[in-house]
């Protein structure tokens, strides 16, 4: 069994907005430990927070008292070809579980565009992709394990604990530590991603028929400009010997010296002449050329980010959600801001996930994203009404101001995960200022 550390520990998330101090730090191996970690904190009236890879923008994942660190809960522990199920533990990086799966001929269905996340903290948070019967990867989810605050080992799928299945799959940390997940997979399969640039109005005006004719669209609109490039993802079957990668110099050339190096030294130096911003992005929108290749899927659907940012994210009904769009883009230009990372349009169908931002409506997504030394408070401030107006939902990994009565009048069903809490976590070991603010004491 893993104690705590001698020394109290920090911790910091990966944008740097959360950080927490004192804590004491446990590195358990699988479900018996953590049921020692949560009965001897419930004992001590300690809470307890496990924190991954730190890559929400919220305090989600905000420790208080003891810091679960779950790199040692890694790995997958089951492969079921007949059901077509891969269960996992719970700490294992998408990365890792993508390419683990790649490695077995099998693929999740979607998945979003960073892999840094551990399998835990991307269900919990709603991460999400675009495009596909089912973007979250909540909605892939088909059973899982946690350890409640009482220390109770919880097994749930469709047959045993099917209501802790349905509300745990994006459950924000407050009904227990997952220890194990279990996704539904298909066979390896490849995309064709075509990406290139396109003026706002032609890209409006294709979306609709873009988002019907392939898998997965994305868009990134530069501010400032009429520019936007969009990212199509289209399957084109099972047979591997068809992929024609980018060549090694050119994803280097485009994916890493370009979006990575360059990009974030031109957003940190507009940090100090803002006043160059709109004329640097219809530069930069300008410059963007086409490009085509056929990958494995989660190397179409994931990118290397490597500068740091921060982030807002909403799902609003997909049928308005050009309108908001628009509105966003008037209410930028109105306000003499200046921006200089695109904002990001993706769009999913409904799902069934009680806490997922798709809940039984076709989602529309819209992201907005400042350079982690750009203050990105009057810009989000400025864009978060109109995203209320038309009944967003945050995502919840990503900033937001909203309240328990605002979620309470988004999720039609939030009283069944609040009165699941209360039967798992009681005590509320698992709570946090976040949780507090969300889903009330």
């Amino acid at each position: 069994m893993s104690t705590p550390q001698t020394a109290p520990a920090s911790w910091r998330n990966w944008s740097g907005l959360e950080s927490a101090t004192g804590l004491d730090v446990v590195r358990p191996a699988g479900a018996e430990e953590v049921v020692e970690v949560v009965r001897r904190a419930r004992a001590r009236g300690l809470t307890v927070k496990s924190a991954g890879t730190g890559h929400s923008f919220t305090g989600i994942a905000t420790p208080r008292d003891v810091h679960l660190r779950p790199e040692r809960m890694r790995g997958i522990v089951a492969v079921d070809r007949t059901a077509m199920t891969v269960t996992a533990l719970a700490g294992t990086p998408l990365k890792a579980f993508n390419a683990e799966l790649a490695r077995l001929g099998l693929s999740l269905h979607n998945m979003g565009d960073i892999a840094e996340q551990t399998l835990a903290g991307a269900i919990s948070t709603g991460t999400h992709g675009t495009g596909g019967r089912a973007a979250g990867l909540a909605a892939q989810v088909v059973g899982l394990e946690l350890v409640s605050g009482t220390g109770e080992v919880l097994r749930a799928t469709a047959s045993e604990n099917p209501d802790v299945l349905d509300l745990a799959r994006v459950g924000l940390g407050a009904l227990g530590v997952l220890t194990s997940i279990t996704f539904a997979v298909e066979p390896l399969f490849l995309l064709r991603a075509e990406e290139r640039p396109m003026s706002w109005a032609d890209a409006l005006a294709a979306f609709d028929d873009l988002t019907a004719s392939h898998d997965h669209v994305d868009m990134y609109w530069f501010p400032h400009s009429d520019r936007m490039l969009t990212k199509r993802n289209t399957r084109v079957g099972t047979d591997l010997a068809r992929a024609a990668p980018l060549p090694r110099w050119r994803a280097w050339l485009d994916d890493e010296l370009l979006s990575n190096t360059v990009f974030g030294a031109q957003t940190a130096a507009l940090n100090l002449a803002p006043r160059a911003i709109p004329a640097a992005n219809r530069l930069a929108s300008r410059m963007l050329g086409p490009r085509t290749y056929t990958d494995i899927a989660h190397r179409v659907f994931t990118t290397h980010r490597r500068v740091v940012f921060r982030e807002m994210e909403y799902a609003v009904p997909r049928e308005v959600g050009l309108e908001v769009l628009r509105e966003c883009r008037a209410a930028l230009e109105r306000s003499g801001l200046r921006v200089s990372f695109p904002v990001e349009i993706r769009v999913a169908p409904a799902d069934d996930v009680p806490l997922s931002t798709a809940y039984r409506r076709d989602a529309l997504y819209l992201a907005f994203h400042t350079h982690r030394r750009a203050d990105h408070t009057a810009y989000f401030a400025a864009m978060e009404p109109i995203l209320r107006a038309h009944g967003g939902r945050p995502h919840w990994g990503k900033l937001h101001r909203l309240g328990a009565a605002e979620i309470a009048t988004l999720y039609p069903r939030l009283p069944e995960v609040v009165a699941l809490r209360d039967r798992l976590d009681p005590d509320r070991v698992f709570a946090n200022a976040y949780l507090e603010r969300v889903l009330g004491a």
